[in-house]
């Protein structure tokens, strides 16, 4: 077996949990959790059990309490959260031939986002949080107009403003335009042309439902990084189709 699959074989049965049973051919297959950080690849084609390793991936990783991210692109995921039914027929044979003999259905610690907070729990960030670097990008804002951008946020910051939502960011346009004789004369020109420009770009963002993404609470990165009351890792699943 190729060493750089970073996999073991072990003996039918094991339930050692600092290992992942993947499979079994000839022998069992284990993904070692020391190699658990390494790139990996599934690839086949539908209907050969992708999203099921995905599933038993994270099953596994949760169970040493590592907590997981899955961005989920068909809606197929959130399954995890739930306990199988009984086995039937199918599943009981298939039980039988990998040797899992203490094998029993079991929900796993699933928590779900959703940037429009349809699907779970929104996920939002503050319109200071991203910045003017990211927000130019994401506005597909020309160089002069990025230089405008950032005139408004060094104002805001230099007057104590907190930019939360896009309303918030409206404002602070409306404010730089309103003053921009001044604010040119200490930032840096800004004319009415660059800022109704930002203005037209984030009511096409807005009408694309890019204004629920900004708002409080912001998200923070170490609530993807939790484990439940047992000790096992989360599994967020975000909804991406």
């Amino acid at each position: 077996m190729n060493n750089a699959a970073r996999i073991s074989v072990r003996t039918s049965g094991s339930t050692d949990v600092s290992s992942i049973h993947l499979g079994k051919g000839e022998q069992d297959v284990h993904l070692l959790s020391k190699y658990g950080n390494r790139h990996g690849l599934i690839a086949g084609a539908t209907g050969t059990g992708k999203s099921v390793s995905l599933m038993v991936l994270a099953e596994g990783f949760s169970r040493m309490g590592v907590p997981v991210f899955l961005s989920d692109v068909k809606g197929d995921l959130a399954g995890l959260s739930q306990a199988a039914a009984a086995p039937g027929e199918k599943l009981q044979a298939r039980i039988t031939r990998l040797g899992l003999v203490d094998w029993k259905p079991e929900a796993n610690p699933v928590v779900l986002w959703d940037i429009y907070g349809d699907k779970g729990h929104p996920v939002r960030t503050t319109v200071s949080e991203m910045g003017p670097n990211l927000l130019t990008r994401l506005l597909e804002l020309n160089e002069v107009q990025e230089g405008v951008l950032q005139v408004a946020f060094r104002v805001a910051d230099d007057e104590g403003l907190l930019l939360l939502d896009l309303d918030d960011l409206r404002a602070m346009l409306t404010f730089v335009s309103e003053h921009a004789k001044e604010i040119s004369a200490k930032y840096g020109l800004v004319s009415p042309q660059s800022i109704a420009a930002i203005q037209r770009a984030l009511l096409h963002l807005e009408n694309d439902g890019g204004g629920r993404f900004f708002g409080e609470p912001a998200l923070d990165l170490a609530d993807f990084m939790r484990q439940d009351m047992s000790g096992r890792g989360i599994i967020n699943v975000l909804a991406s189709e």
